[in-house]
Parts: structure tokens; C-alpha cells; sequence
């Protein structure tokens, strides 16, 4: 069963709750023509233009709003975007904050974290590393954790995306979702319950969702790929599963060449600079991996632009 506080009665009551701290990002809508595709309608949400540069902090936000926070302050595993959004939000509430990422972490992503004023951990291979460490650390501590996708006030807080993209899309047909722990796509698939196709992708060497949807439960799964400090842990979250499983559609996978070929068709045809993980949801569809109808209005979601600056120039 979908646990009742992950709905889209609970998400409508989040939503201004964070209101004042977050940004109603943008959409823009082109033609699949302008990328190279056969003319048809698409969407881009532009969530990277969040509060440090990701979605992720729409959660960090429900979290930090709706639970006691300990003069401990709150605790936060990250590969990196989870981890600046959290310092965000704990430095916008005076709240102290400890982030552990592991070092596979981007410059841009443990910048963006420093930049905030959180005391920064970098240690291990994998996010999971990092998981552990700041596990031990709320032991000592008495600090909260704020996880990246496997709780409900993360869940509700992503789950604003889906009720942004309604008001603005209200025809919408089909919704590419990049996918990691499954926090982004199990809030908004739970706004939607059905009535929009919910799709995810994710990134061939991180296939996630994708195995664990046909096995009936949670497996263990690779975690490679460029975007490995955004959409690579091993498993997806124990809450979003049973959302997944009802209201997500299915799951595409794409190679690591498509995520840059996405970052670059971002960058030459709307000048958007994305990371890996935030253009992995259009390489889905620029790749063939999702093949849209004629007249089917598509959406992608833009969803992280913490990345060193790239010269897209060549």
C-alpha cells in the first residue's frame, strides 16, 4: 500500500508550507522538431533555476519546516545536490548543518555546499559510504537526518513539482522523470496517481527502478555513470516502491553518451546548462529510449545545473 501521507492531499498541504522559500521554476515549451526529433509538442520544467540549483530543495525545506529540529541541527548523506540543498535550507533557517558526500562528489556540487556554511564530510566511494558515516554521526550527536529520498516530508516536499507542472501543463500527456532514489519521481508520481503518463529514466550502468519494477521489490542494482553523484545509489527508497509500482508508467534506460548528447542539445537549442543527472529525463527522449506519439504532449524535467562550467563551444 501507497503510506497514506504520501498523497495528493498531503502534498496540496506542503506545498504552502514551502512556498515562501522556494522558486516556481519556469516552463518552456518548443517543438521535439528544434531537437532534431519529428515535430511535436514538449515541455522543458526548468528546475535547475531552484534554490541551489536543484530540485532536491523543495524537500529540504518540507523537512526542516514540519519536524523539531535538535540544537544538533540536522544531518544530510548526499552525492552532492541533496547535500546543498539541505545547507541551503538549514542556513535560510539558522539551522547548523552536517553534510557527508562521498568523492565522487562534484567541484561545483562540494562548492555549492561549503559556499552555504555547512561543515562538510568528504569520504568514501558511493553515496552509500556517505550514508553510513553520517549515520554514525547522528548517533553520537543527537542530530536529525534529513534523507535524500527514503522519507515522507522529502517525498512531499518533491511531490510540489508535479502540482507546479499541472498548473502549467494542465493537457500534459506524458512526464519524463530522471531517476536515483526514486524521491523526485515517487512525490510527483503520487500527485499525479495516473493521470499523466508518470515515465522514468535512468542511466544504463544505474538501473535502479528499472529492475526493481519487473522483480516485484527493491533489488540491488550497478552504480555507475556520469551522473553516478546524482541518480547512482544502490537501491530505490523503501517509500516511493509501492508508488512507483501503481503510478509509474515504466522505466527507460539510456547511456551514459545520450546523458551528454542531452546536456549538449540543452546548451545549443535553449542555452540551459544542466548536469548529467538533471539532462538524463531528456536524453530519454532524444535517444529513442522513450518514443513519443505525433501529437503527444511530452515534458521533460530539467532537474539539477550544479556543474563546473563546460565550454559547449566546440
Amino acid at each position: 500500500m501507497i503510506p497514506a501521507q504520501i498523497d495528493r492531499s498531503h502534498i496540496a498541504e506542503i506545498e504552502p508550507v514551502i512556498r515562501p522559500y522556494i522558486r516556481r521554476t519556469p516552463v518552456i515549451e518548443v517543438d521535439r522538431a528544434d531537437f532534431g526529433l519529428a515535430p511535436g509538442p514538449l515541455a522543458l520544467k526548468l528546475e535547475l533555476f531552484q534554490h541551489a540549483g536543484v530540485f532536491k530543495t523543495r524537500g529540504a525545506f518540507a523537512n526542516l519546516l514540519t519536524r523539531t529540529v535538535p540544537d544538533a541541527g540536522v544531518v544530510a548523506a548526499s552525492g552532492g545536490n541533496h547535500g546543498a540543498a539541505v545547507a541551503y535550507a538549514a542556513r535560510t533557517l539558522g539551522v547548523p548543518a552536517k553534510i557527508f558526500v562521498p568523492a565522487i562528489s562534484s567541484a561545483a556540487k562540494v562548492a555549492r555546499i561549503r559556499g552555504y556554511g555547512a561543515d562538510l564530510v568528504v569520504g568514501g566511494d558511493r553515496y552509500d559510504d556517505a550514508l553510513i558515516a553520517s549515520e554514525a554521526w547522528i548517533a553520537r550527536s543527537g542530530a536529525i537526518n534529513v534523507h535524500a529520498f527514503d522519507q515522507a516530508e522529502t517525498l512531499l516536499g518533491q511531490g510540489t513539482v508535479g502540482l507546479e507542472i499541472e498548473d502549467q501543463l494542465p493537457e500534459l500527456d506524458t512526464l519524463l522523470v530522471a531517476v536515483g532514489g526514486g524521491g523526485l519521481i515517487g512525490g510527483i508520481a503520487a500527485w499525479f496517481e495516473g493521470r499523466v503518463k508518470v515515465v522514468g529514466v535512468e542511466p544504463q550502468a544505474a538501473p535502479t527502478l528499472h529492475d526493481a519494477l519487473p522483480a516485484g521489490h527493491i533489488v540491488d542494482a550497478p552504480a555507475g555513470s556520469i551522473a553516478a553523484d546524482s541518480l547512482a545509489p544502490r537501491r530505490v527508497g523503501d517509500l516511493m516502491f509501492p508508488i512507483a509500482q501503481r503510478h509509474v508508467s515504466h522505466v527507460v534506460l539510456v547511456e551514459d553518451a545520450a546523458i551528454r548528447a542531452a546536456q549538449q542539445a540543452l546548451w545549443d537549442t535553449v542555452r540551459v546548462v544542466a548536469e548529467p543527472g538533471g539532462a538524463t529525463a531528456l536524453a530519454g527522449l532524444l535517444s529513442g529510449a522513450y518514443r513519443a506519439e505525433k501529437d503527444e504532449r511530452v515534458c521533460a524535467l530539467v532537474s539539477g545545473g550544479n556543474t563546473v562550467a563546460v565550454d559547449f563551444e566546440r
